[in-house]
């Protein structure tokens, strides 16, 4: 009887690791099944463009808390293509507004799917894929902050792998959070930029270019300059250990 006693907890606790993510799932298929997806492009927005800006104007407060919260759901359920949603802010919002809007939605969005992956999974997943991802977490712990940074700054790396890649590995929270607000900066302003400025654009039925967007040299030249300040660490510690 002792023995089955002590059997018990253990589905429990299963199941409270696993239920955020499995509500996590099960809002993204219901997302991907009602047709969610459709509702954020370019074309959703030159069709609804009058309702939503009469909607913003005439109930302000509640459209930025609304946009925070849609934008921060479906990033914390990985919608790919979410970002739409910051060309949104600033046709919606402008600027000033929107850029604040959507570093602060993307970055409660993410930090919901970190907790809720680091519950699920815990830290020692990523180790048991091979020697590399040992490498890479043994460089993670020794430069977090540079690491993280990196990952947010470079454009290749979608969004929403970027989120749930570090809660595998021993990474803090804090730390997430930080380089999150900060990583994403340039790419939320560039995003935000397009959309504050699209409004003759969608009113004329014209398509917007968003291919390559952030590969244009005047985009990608600053993030670079980003990313090799970020380096510095690295490489600083690097030298250091090979003088020692």
């Amino acid at each position: 009887m002792e023995a089955d006693t002590k059997s018990v907890p253990a589905p429990q606790s299963k199941l409270k690791r696993f239920f955020p993510l499995a509500i996590i799932i099960a809002a993204f298929i219901i997302f991907i099944a009602l047709g969610g997806p459709k509702y954020i492009n370019l074309d959703s927005l030159r069709d609804n463009q009058e309702f939503l800006k009469a909607f913003v104007a005439d109930n302000y407060i509640l459209a930025i808390a609304g946009f925070i919260g849609i934008y921060a759901i479906l990033v914390a359920i990985s919608v790919p293509g979410a970002g739409f949603l910051s060309i949104f802010a600033g046709f919606l919002f402008g600027l000033t507004i929107g850029t604040p809007i959507v570093i602060i939605a993307a970055t409660l969005g993410a930090t919901v799917l970190f907790l809720v992956v680091r519950s699920a999974f815990g830290t020692g997943l990523a180790a048991k894929a091979g020697p590399y991802m040992e490498k890479f977490e043994k460089g993670l712990k020794e430069n977090e902050l540079s690491y993280l940074f990196i990952l947010r700054l470079v454009p290749l790396f979608p969004f929403f792998i970027v989120n749930i890649v570090p809660p595998l590995f021993d990474v803090k929270l804090r730390n997430y959070v930080l380089t999150t607000i900060l990583g994403i900066i340039p790419g939320s302003f560039v995003y935000v930029s397009v959309g504050n400025g699209i409004g003759d654009v969608l009113s004329a039925g014209q398509d917007v270019p968003l291919t390559g967007l952030m590969f244009r040299p005047t985009v990608i030249v600053p993030i670079i300059g980003l990313i090799l300040l970020s380096m510095i660490p690295i490489v600083y510690k690097k030298i250091s250990k090979k003088n020692k």
